[in-house]
C-alpha cells in the first residue's frame, strides 16, 4: 500500500468513526470553537451538523459562512505523538431548509439517531458544509492535502 492510499484510508476511517468535531467559526473579532456532532458523506465532500439558533456558532455562521473543523483520534497518551491522526476540514456552511433539510436530516440521524429529539426542535438548525479541502496530519508531522 502506498503512502497516498494509506493516508486516504486513515482519513476515511477517521471521518467514519469519529462522531464529534471541533467547529471553528468567525466571531467577528476572532475565531470561536465549538464541539459538534458530525456526519460526513462517504465521498468526503459534505459534512452535516446541528445547532440551536440561539447559539454563538449560529450567529457567527449568519455573518460568515466559512468554517474549519477538526476531527481527530487522540487518546491523550504519549503514543499520540506517533499514532494520532487529525483532519482539518475547510469549507462553507449553509443552513438547510425544505427538501435539502430532509435529505440532510436523514444523513445526520443515520449517524446520530440519539439526536432525533434535538433536531426535531423548531429552534434547531441543520447545516451542510461543502468541503473544499482537508489536511490530514499523521505521526505529528506528516501532512497530506485533499482538495475537492
Amino acid at each position: 500500500m502506498n503512502n497516498n492510499a494509506e493516508n486516504n484510508d486513515v482519513l476515511r476511517e477517521l471521518c467514519a468513526v469519529q462522531p464529534l468535531a471541533v467547529l471553528a467559526t468567525d466571531a467577528g473579532n476572532g475565531p470561536y470553537a465549538s464541539l459538534v456532532a458530525v456526519a460526513i458523506t462517504p465521498d468526503l465532500r459534505q459534512l452535516y451538523f446541528a445547532t440551536l439558533r440561539a447559539t454563538r456558532k449560529w450567529a457567527n455562521l449568519a455573518g460568515n459562512h466559512h468554517v474549519s473543523l477538526l476531527i481527530d483520534n487522540r487518546s491523550n497518551q504519549v503514543t499520540d505523538f506517533s499514532r494520532a491522526a487529525a483532519a482539518t476540514i475547510l469549507g462553507s456552511a449553509e443552513e438547510l431548509s425544505g427538501a435539502e433539510l430532509e435529505t440532510g436530516l436523514t444523513i445526520f440521524l443515520n449517524r446520530h439517531p440519539h439526536l432525533a429529539e434535538f433536531t426535531a426542535s423548531p429552534s434547531c438548525a441543520l447545516f451542510r458544509v461543502q468541503i473544499a479541502s482537508i489536511y490530514l496530519v499523521t505521526r505529528f508531522q506528516n501532512v497530506m492535502e485533499f482538495h475537492f
